[in-house]
């Protein structure tokens, strides 16, 4: 009797062990700038990462503007349907950046494979071009992240509050 009762707790053990390895959400609040072509917000916002979904929330007057699911696999924003990055990169960036651009800006990462990266004591800049398709200067500090495409018109901000 006691091997049964010692072998249902080690079971719920590893059960509930099971269910605690969810990885911690983070959230951080932040000044958002996203200037492009198609797009303009300035705004207070949130980006939320549990490391696999990064989730980018924009608000005016304490009113959703913008929302923003990405994951590798699809972008999902809020006045459009789900979209792979590739399609959204061409109708709303650029149809030359790789996939995983939006991805990595808001997660603070080097991006086209860390090509001119440059590191400094508090973070990192890239210089990237490529004629008639893109002139990026990125830069990554502590409290801010700034993507500038200067040949197709776009500013990503992201300032932490």
């Amino acid at each position: 009797m006691q091997r049964k009762t010692l072998l249902i707790l080690l079971g719920m053990s590893f059960m509930l062990n099971g269910c605690l390895q969810t990885p911690p959400s983070l959230q951080e609040s932040a000044k958002i700038i996203w200037k492009s072509p198609s797009l303009r917000y300035a705004d207070m916002g949130f980006v939320s990462d549990d490391g696999t979904n990064l989730k980018i929330e924009i608000y005016g007057v304490g009113t959703p503007l913008m929302s923003l699911d990405i994951t590798s696999e699809q972008i999902c924003m809020s006045q459009f349907n789900c979209i792979t990055p590739q399609q959204f990169n061409a109708q709303e960036l650029s149809k030359y950046y790789p996939n995983s651009l939006l991805e990595n800006i808001f997660r603070a990462k080097p991006i086209y494979n860390s090509k001119n990266l440059v590191k400094s004591s508090n973070g990192f800049t890239q210089n990237i071009k490529k004629s008639n398709q893109y002139a990026i200067e990125y830069e990554v500090l502590t409290n801010h992240t700034i993507f500038r495409d200067k040949i197709n018109k776009i500013l990503i901000k992201v300032i932490k509050i």
